[in-house]
């Protein structure tokens, strides 16, 4: 490699190369591993996975982007299954177990028509045919409406995403907490609704007490206590002004020279120092509040002032605070105080306190009019407890604001997978199309092996409710029981799940069976230490079984 030249891959003799039919049957083996490693995570019945980080550290979880994060794999067809689920994660919240499953199984599916000799561009575009016929039928029949501010048809379904997590037990505590933060952060604007959960709705977790104690309050919770001990940390209606600035003197930058020829010359900086906190002081006390928040620092002398003005001042306070602090209470945040207006002061609050919870100081600033943002505050037993809980509400929060944003609800337990491949059987005439819609059948599938049923009779049974069905005004809703195993009507059980999680599902798998069935060649041009060749592919698979 010689400087100024573009990066060249040298084809030598330390290079390895793969190519042609054994490096999708690879590519097929290793989806199938990792969707293996997560199968048993499907479902009410769902195993948790204990995970050892490098550190040490312990995650108990049955999240399946959780697990998979923590998980080092070398092959580069595992490593893009590992991605969706991240993908999966960050687009809608949930689903990250079903995509990986899917995904596996419809590479597996691809197998046999590879070995057949069939091109894989004749498999591809098959899977593109089913993958646009199923998003046809699950935007039209396979989908209902509901009413966003009917409260019990969203909690139905919340309680149904949550039912497969740790946090069932305390499902109804758990939906209302995500249902009630999603309509306290939800703006609408010029006609668009935007929910932004991660920036207004803060979780904290306190160790101690027990997941009952949870709540969500109606207003803010900072990690924070007054700067002086002798300010006020009980204030009914308070007025609050938020700064992003320094409430002390401003020092000069590294390369800053001062010459001082005479002692009053000194007496007299140290004068314009205090005149310089002192002014702004007056200019927050001529405003009347009773609470500052800044993101900077508060001196000794600044303090005084403010606490001679019965003012309370809480500094430090993170940038993502002073945004929800700002959205609750009606205040703006002003960078410098000659600016600060009336129109910036926020009055919305109804109450500020500080609380002792276990060993920390927080301030609470509760009962505000209308809050744009919130703080949920969780209780449980250790750490580990409180940091899966947290995943799970995540899901939840997730869930309601899909719901919020794309109204239309599928049947869940495994019922519109089945609905849907029954719709691709009915038009299917080519192999490869037909096999994608079997591999569809592996979420009931595996729901019916985690709770121990007879999967083959149970599957049998379902199959024959759904091809009975011939009422194209209403989609059939027959499913599997994740408790029990057995056949139920998931539309009188009320178990439902948000379109849009079913659709990112099916588009992420089937797109990413799509991309490990292009690749015909690994090229590994990179030279281990010591002169040994790196391994092959199939090495590497060989190694993570």
């Amino acid at each position: 490699m010689f400087p100024g030249r573009a990066p060249v891959l040298i084809l030598s003799q330390n290079t390895k190369r793969e190519s042609g039919k054994k490096v999708q049957l690879e590519n097929i083996n290793a989806g199938k591993q990792i969707a293996d490693v997560i199968r048993t995570c499907l479902g009410p019945q769902a195993m948790l996975k204990m995970l050892m980080d490098p550190m040490g550290g312990i995650v108990m979880t049955n999240d399946g982007n959780a697990i998979l994060r923590e998980i080092t794999v070398q092959h580069p067809a595992a490593k893009s299954m590992i991605e969706i689920a991240r993908t999966q994660d960050e687009e809608v919240g949930d689903g990250t177990t079903s995509v990986i499953v899917l995904a596996g199984e419809m590479l597996a599916a691809a197998e046999q028509f590879l070995e057949q000799q069939m091109h894989p561009t004749v498999i591809i575009r098959q899977y593109r045919q089913a993958l646009e016929d199923m998003i046809k039928v699950l935007e039209g029949p396979l989908s209902v409406p509901v009413d966003k501010n009917d409260k019990a048809a969203l909690a139905n379904v919340v309680k149904s995403c949550i039912g497969t997590k740790f946090i069932s037990k305390w499902g109804d505590l758990a939906v209302n907490i995500a249902l009630d933060a999603v309509n306290t952060v939800t703006l609408t604007e010029n006609g668009r609704t935007e929910v932004d959960i991660k920036r207004y709705a803060k979780v904290e977790k306190i160790p101690g007490g027990s997941i009952e104690d949870s709540k969500i309050l109606d207003g803010l919770m900072l990690n924070k206590d007054v700067t002086h001990p002798k300010m006020r940390r009980y204030i009914e209606n308070p007025r609050i002004i938020l700064l992003d600035c320094n409430l002390e003197y401003k020092k000069g930058e590294s390369q800053t020279n001062v010459e001082i020829s005479g002692e009053t010359n000194f007496t007299r900086l140290l004068e314009l120092e205090e005149e310089h906190v002192r002014r702004q002081c007056e200019e927050i006390i001529a405003l009347k509040p009773d609470l500052v928040f800044t993101e900077k620092g508060v001196s000794d002398l600044a303090q005084h002032f403010l606490l001679k003005a019965g003012i309370s001042a809480i500094r430090r306070v993170r940038k993502s605070d002073n945004n929800r602090i700002a959205r609750a209470c009606g205040a703006t945040i002003v960078n410098r105080t000659e600016e600060l207006r009336e129109t910036d002061v926020g009055t919305k609050c109804g109450l500020f306190e500080v609380k002792k919870l276990g060993d920390e100081y927080f301030c609470f600033l509760v009962k505000c009019k209308d809050p744009k943002a919130c703080t949920i505050l969780l209780r449980g037993a250790s750490k580990d407890i409180l940091n899966e809980t947290e995943r799970n509400l995540q899901d939840a929060l997730q869930v309601a604001r899909n719901i919020m944003l794309t109204p239309r609800l599928v049947a869940g337990g495994g019922a519109i997978e089945m609905a849907v491949a029954q719709h691709l059987l009915q038009k299917a005439t080519h192999g490869p199309y037909r096999a994608l819609a079997h591999a569809l059948e592996i979420i009931p599938r595996t729901l019916a092996q985690n709770c121990g049923a007879n999967t083959i009779r149970t599957l049998t049974a379902l199959r024959a409710k759904h091809a009975s069905h011939t009422d194209t005004t209403t989609p059939c809703t027959w499913g599997i029981d994740g408790e029990t195993g057995e056949l139920v009507e998931q539309k009188a059980k009320g178990i439902w799940e948000p379109l849009s999680v079913k659709l990112q599902t099916y588009k992420t798998a089937v797109e990413t069976a799509i991309l490990l069935l292009r690749i015909d060649g690994i090229v590994s041009g990179s030279k281990k230490k010591g002169g040994k060749e790196p391994p092959t592919p199939a090495e590497m698979a060989q190694q993570q079984e």
